[in-house]
């Protein structure tokens, strides 16, 4: 299977090596876009999420393309780095990189197992991908298959039970830091998915006070209407947000930093005596580190948060087996599917050759007997329909079999049949 995934996550790559190969969602397009016209890459697909930043592809040729992939992520945007990226990087071939994706979507790859939230990104990743013309028949049938085996272990199992994600673990470590949210001001910044999880999670955990900004700042007032909690304010009130704020959570999609440690120090110089407590749970991150070394001011990034949760998700530990369960009877289908490929071609040609002869001589045969009633044509017509169908039935049936369970018999078989029937789809090189 020429099927690759190559990429970088948490439990190879740190978030600043993570957050500089992140792409903006305004140019995942052109990104596609790029990565599609290298030369050994047939289809591809990128999943970006806060923890994890990968390349699904089928290649032409295995070598060159993953060279390829590496050259893309090395050198589109990104520019030199100062570190050797092949370092953080994992390759998957074939039945690996089927199974990977698999575990993804189970929320089995996950910083927090079982996450909710990365099967809408993987569908999105799907979309993307499929608007910008870069997917074909391979991924479409692997992300589909993929988002089924998600849905399937959160119906059958337990693995999503407890609700717990990125955004709902940066509040929970708020309330563990502070006893409880009751007397404390929340400011959430951003209106994506995960400042709107959160921002639900406030109201739920009894915050005294949310405020909420966003850069267009509509769209913070309808989350406010939205969930009946909490101010909005504009973006430029930042730092009088942050000097009335207890707690500070924050996920935009900027590839700049949103919190700078000048704004942070005024905003600390006018309540010296009481501590502010941020949580960053963007990729790339929104609070540029420094803030964390200024008095009175704790910084946890997204990848501080996995100890949060650990304990609260041995329900889903225990679930994980009949996750790999499901996990495998998906992946068995899709590889039984990959390997059938072999015979779609020559079954087409065979089919449309078989169909094109049976109405050509209907056709001669219905002009030489113009009395026929129409219902006698039909009876005709259906007739030599079902001989063509029950001719065929057998060799095509035995072809798919064939293929699913060994390709290059399939291929000798296609061969053969090519040769009998003059097809002319199966080249000389065809392997």
């Amino acid at each position: 299977m020429p099927v690759v995934c190559l990429g970088l996550s948490h439990h190879t790559a740190p978030v600043d090596v993570r957050e500089r190969h992140a792409f903006p969602a305004s140019r995942m397009a052109e990104a596609l876009t790029a990565l599609r016209d290298y030369p050994s890459v047939v289809e591809a697909a990128m999943l970006q999420t806060c923890g994890r930043l990968e390349i699904y592809a089928e290649l032409e040729e295995y070598e060159a393309g993953i060279e390829q992939l590496k050259a893309f992520l090395a050198n589109f945007r990104h520019g030199a780095t100062g570190y050797d990226l092949e370092s953080y990087l994992y390759t998957l071939l074939g039945r690996d990189a089927v199974h990977h994706l698999m575990r993804v979507c189970t929320g089995l790859d996950s910083m927090l197992i079982g996450e909710a939230e990365i099967l809408g990104q993987v569908k999105d990743a799907y979309v993307q991908a499929h608007h910008a013309n870069a997917i074909g028949s391979t991924l479409h049938r692997l992300f589909r298959d993929a988002l089924n085996a998600g849905k399937t272990a959160r119906t059958r199992t337990r693995i999503g039970d407890e609700s717990t994600s990125i955004a709902t673990a940066a509040i929970d470590l708020a309330t563990t830091r502070l006893g409880s949210l009751h007397d404390a001001s929340v400011l959430v910044i951003g209106t994506g998915k995960m400042g709107r999880t959160a921002a639900r999670r406030l109201r739920s955990a009894g915050a005294k006070r949310l405020i909420l900004t966003n850069r267009t700042m509509q769209r913070a007032q309808e989350l406010i209407a939205e969930i009946g909690f909490g101010d909005a304010i504009e973006m430029p009130h930042l730092p009088d947000a942050l000097a009335a704020a207890d707690v500070v959570v924050t996920s935009t999609g900027s590839s700049e930093f949103v919190v700078e440690p000048d704004t942070v120090r005024a905003a600390m110089s006018r309540r010296p005596e009481r501590p502010l407590f941020i949580v960053d749970i963007a990729v790339p991150r929104d609070v540029d580190p420094d803030v964390g070394q200024i008095d009175n001011v704790t910084l946890i990034d997204v990848d501080g948060l996995k100890t949060v949760v650990d304990e609260k998700l041995e329900v889903r530990r225990e679930a994980i087996p009949h996750v790999e369960a499901i996990i495998a009877d998906y992946v068995e289908n899709f590889a039984r599917w990959y390997r059938s490929r072999a015979a779609v071609p020559v079954i087409a040609s065979l089919t449309q050759k078989a169909e094109a002869i049976r109405e050509g001589e209907i056709e001669k045969l219905l002009a030489r007997l113009p009395d026929l009633s129409e219902r006698e044509k039909q009876l005709i017509v259906g007739s030599s329909m079902t001989i063509v169908s029950k001719l065929l039935h057998s060799a095509i049936t035995r072809m798919r079999d064939k293929a699913e369970r060994n390709q290059s018999e399939a291929i000798e078989h296609a061969r053969v049949l090519d040769d009998l029937f003059e097809l002319n789809v199966v080249a000389d090189g065809d392997e």
